[in-house]
């Protein structure tokens, strides 16, 4: 199984803005009162086409979806959280916390992918959880060694033990389950997705440690990454808060490895830990201000990795 992946799927948006629903528990959000919706827009795109152009020029295959204006998706950007693509041919659908997003599910992206050769075998669909107000955000909720197949999960109101179990059963990884927190207005709060925390490369894990407050989960997770081989590299709450563990590993031209991240990210690592990721890939950081202030998300959640296998012509 790879960890990497050359291609990756991005939605490029349209009506992109602060959204009201998912601010409720992403408090890494900020309304920017001073600044016109269309502007924020505009703003979010230049961010966007620069970051696409700067991961194509490394040779990494980024295909991009246009969004559609109706209706309106503010977080669209973020395509990880609503799906996921496996090697064996599987689609996974997710179950979304904000109801807005559960509009950003489109049909047409998969005969997206089939018109771009890829060979989609099975979808496994957990949207039906909605109903019963139970949420598991994709590749946000989750984080996923492939090759060691272990899914580490910090449970949140967007990340369900239960179905996050039930997936680890249907596509066989091994659950590492803890809470991880951030302190807000002087109280701990569960950060919403595990993807803005932790990532998983194939030599090394990013990982705000501190942001686990029981020993025990954070001994077990440190155990789990050791034991799969990995170099952890550990990050504060404060770099968190600059979206530095909310990064991912692709592959370029060559099959060259790159660490994907934004520049206030890079920006607020110190020297020993860039030299701790330089040693094993390159980095590759764009600004994505507007998109980390309005959506609270970041490089991490732009990127939908696309193992899914390619038929011949």
């Amino acid at each position: 199984m790879q960890q990497t992946t050359t291609t990756i799927l991005m939605v490029r948006p349209v009506n992109f803005r602060m959204n009201e629903q998912t601010a409720v528990n992403n408090y890494y959000q900020q309304e920017l009162t001073d600044t016109l919706p269309t502007t924020i827009n505009a703003l979010a795109q230049k961010e966007f086409d620069n970051f696409v152009l700067k991961l194509q020029q490394h040779g990494v295959e980024v295909l991009v979806v246009n969004d559609i204006a109706e209706p309106s998706t503010p977080d669209s950007i973020f395509p990880n959280n609503w799906i996921s693509f496996h090697e064996n041919g599987d689609v996974a659908l997710y179950p979304m916390f904000a109801e807005n997003r559960r509009l950003e599910r489109r049909e047409d992206i998969l005969e997206l992918l089939e018109a771009n050769r890829f060979t989609i075998e099975n979808i496994i669909d957990y949207t039906a959880a909605e109903d019963e107000g139970v949420f598991l955000e994709g590749t946000g909720s989750m984080i996923l060694d492939r090759q060691h197949r272990k899914a580490y999960c910090a449970l949140s109101p967007r990340a369900d033990e239960e179905l996050f179990i039930e997936f680890c059963e249907d596509f066989e990884y091994f659950p590492v389950i803890f809470t991880a927190n951030q302190t807000v207005d002087n109280c701990r709060e569960a950060i919403y997705h595990t993807n803005v925390m932790m990532c998983v490369a194939e030599q090394f894990a990013v990982v705000c440690l501190a942001s686990i407050d029981d020993k025990k989960e954070r001994k077990n997770l440190i155990k789990h990454i050791k034991d799969s081989g990995k170099e952890i590299i550990d990050i504060t709450e404060e770099q968190v808060h600059s979206f530095a563990g909310n990064m991912l590993q692709v592959k370029g031209r060559n099959n060259q490895q790159f660490l994907v991240m934004s520049s206030s990210a890079y920006q607020s690592l110190r020297k020993d830990q860039l030299q701790k990721i330089e040693k094993h890939n390159t980095i590759i950081h764009a600004p994505l201000t507007t998109i980390e202030a309005c959506g609270g998300g970041s490089a991490r959640c732009m990127m939908a990795e696309i193992f899914l296998p390619k038929f011949k012509k």
